[in-house]
């Protein structure tokens, strides 16, 4: 399979303390896009569990010059979500993707409280640098979600001019909330439409 003929190219960004473990959404959705036929960058991070933001950065430079497909997507989960508003922040995504979900960002109250990962507390973004980066990004968080008490909205949603799903009860979107599986993210991956909902694993109970 050539470059060319690659439709659709996806990196997939664990946070902190994430080791990918075999059971979380994150590494479902690299194995089922994987089977689809798509190009999948799903890196583990160095010292996911001190990490570095300057580290980080250049891990992250480094998949960007070389994610394939003629659609490039990047999905942050958690820490990473942070990670990308710096690359923003910086303009050092090194060439524009064209879609990045940001889920369950934790907020800068949370962050400023472990000093393992303060440094990520997230920086001035406008608008104009999110559409240099991204063709289009998105918001999905929980309700409830408790390294985001604000809520994601108002701490990311409403001052980035971000559309967003917000799934009742659904915390951190991590395995503690039962996302291990995850359909109807995959699906939103696959649909011709950025506007395709993302909703709740459909055998979770919200809490």
């Amino acid at each position: 399979m050539t470059e060319t003929s690659i439709e659709r190219g996806f990196l997939i960004l664990p946070g902190w303390q994430n080791h990918r473990p075999a059971g979380h959404w994150q590494h479902w959705l690299a194995g089922q896009l994987t089977t689809l036929g798509h190009a999948v960058d799903y890196p583990q991070l160095p010292d996911p569990d001190d990490p570095d933001l300057e580290q980080w950065l250049a891990e992250l430079r480094t998949r960007l010059s070389v994610l394939r497909g003629q659609q490039r997507t990047v999905i942050c989960h958690s820490l990473t979500c942070l990670l990308w508003l710096h690359a923003v922040a910086r303009n050092a995504a090194p060439v524009p993707v064209d879609r990045v979900l940001l889920i369950a960002p934790p907020s800068a109250s949370m962050l400023e409280q472990y000093a393992e990962v303060a440094e990520f507390t997230p920086p001035p973004v406008t608008a104009v640098q999110l559409s240099a980066a991204a063709k289009y990004t998105r918001l999905v968080a929980g309700d409830n979600d408790p390294y985001c008490p604000e809520g994601a909205v108002v701490a990311y949603g409403e001052p980035l001019g971000l559309p967003a799903d917000i799934l009742p009860g659904a915390a951190h979107l991590d395995l503690e909330a039962g996302y291990g599986s995850w359909p109807s993210l995959l699906d939103w991956c696959l649909a011709p439409s950025n506007d395709t909902p993302i909703q709740h694993r459909t055998d979770v109970t919200p809490a």
